[in-house]
């Protein structure tokens, strides 16, 4: 296991334990790896502590001397920024181009006959469509949280019997189609309230199934909680027909640029720069962005102080 240096050991330290983006670079300014973490300072500083899962990397953290990190607003959002870089650029110690979940789009169909939530791999016509979102399986336990929640199946036309039975125990019937339909779209527009009651919802389910030690079904729950978030939290590294976009952000002589490219963020770079030649591009950058780069500006000029 190599030893870290005191010079790692401030980078890791300055980290946050929020969800993010980090790549490390050699002696010579080289990319070695990107990757995602859910904490980035308990991941990143595992590294020098615990590679059981990756062994593959023993040979490559010696030669790291450099950390930069990009802080994100979900796990999800990092996941799709991973992968949107991976695939427009791999460094030497990264072994796919890209992360291993497929991505997927949820659309609600709110015909008669049939409604419901349905998993698509592209967009689907004469529906709403949401989307997309990394992990087919992750998805789909989001769309039986959200079936717990709010059965629009329930009020179909098509039901079998013990559906039927079903509906009528949870109270639901066709009249409820609207109402359900709206309270869906609203959760998967990431509405705050729609959302919350939502998992305040499948918490208290879990918490009952708890109390009556029907423990394999409260740990379900738990996982279509962890779903429902996935599904539902910020998530702006890729958002399809969202064009073309350069951002910036600037912070004691280091300057942040990420390229947006057809909807996906798909660049990340950093490098020294005047506050007078940052000017312009941070005044180029959109105010609904700078949540993003300043914090992010802020983490990579900290970092960079050797």
């Amino acid at each position: 296991m190599a030893v870290m240096g005191p010079d790692i050991r401030r980078m890791v330290g300055l980290l946050p334990q929020q969800p993010g983006v980090y790549r490390f670079r050699d002696a010579r300014g080289g990319a070695l790896y990107i990757g995602r973490a859910t904490q980035l300072r308990g991941r990143v500083g595992s590294y020098w502590s615990d590679l059981r899962d990756r062994p593959h990397l023993a040979r490559m953290v010696p030669r790291v001397t450099r950390i930069e990190a990009t802080v994100c607003a979900s796990v999800h959002e990092a996941a799709w920024l991973e992968r949107n870089l991976l695939e427009t650029s791999k460094p030497r110690w990264n072994r796919t181009p890209g992360g291993a979940e497929t991505p997927v789009f949820i659309t609600v169909d709110a015909g008669p006959a049939a409604p419901g939530l349905r998993v698509t791999y592209s967009p689907a016509p004469g529906g709403a469509t949401f989307g997309p979102y990394l992990g087919g399986t992750r998805t789909r336990r989001a769309i039986a949280a959200l079936h717990r929640v709010h059965p629009l199946a329930y009020t179909g036309k098509r039901l079998t019997g013990s559906e039927r039975d079903l509906a009528a125990k949870r109270g639901v019937w066709p009249a409820d189609r609207d109402r359900l339909v709206d309270a869906l779209v609203a959760t998967l527009c990431r509405d705050p309230d729609a959302v919350a009651r939502a998992g305040e919802e499948l918490r208290r389910l879990r918490d009952h199934a708890a109390a009556a030690t029907r423990f394999e079904l409260a740990g379900q729950l738990q996982e279509e909680l962890a779903a429902l978030d996935w599904i539902t939290g910020t998530q702006r590294a890729t958002v399809p027909d969202a064009g073309d976009l350069t951002i910036h952000g600037w912070s004691a002589g280091v300057l942040v640029r990420f390229d947006i490219r057809a909807g996906r963020l798909r660049v990340w770079s950093q490098r020294r720069c005047t506050a007078s030649r940052a000017a312009p591009l941070l005044s180029a950058t959109p105010a609904s962005w700078s949540a993003f780069t300043q914090p992010n500006a802020e983490l990579a000029a900290a970092l960079a102080q050797s």
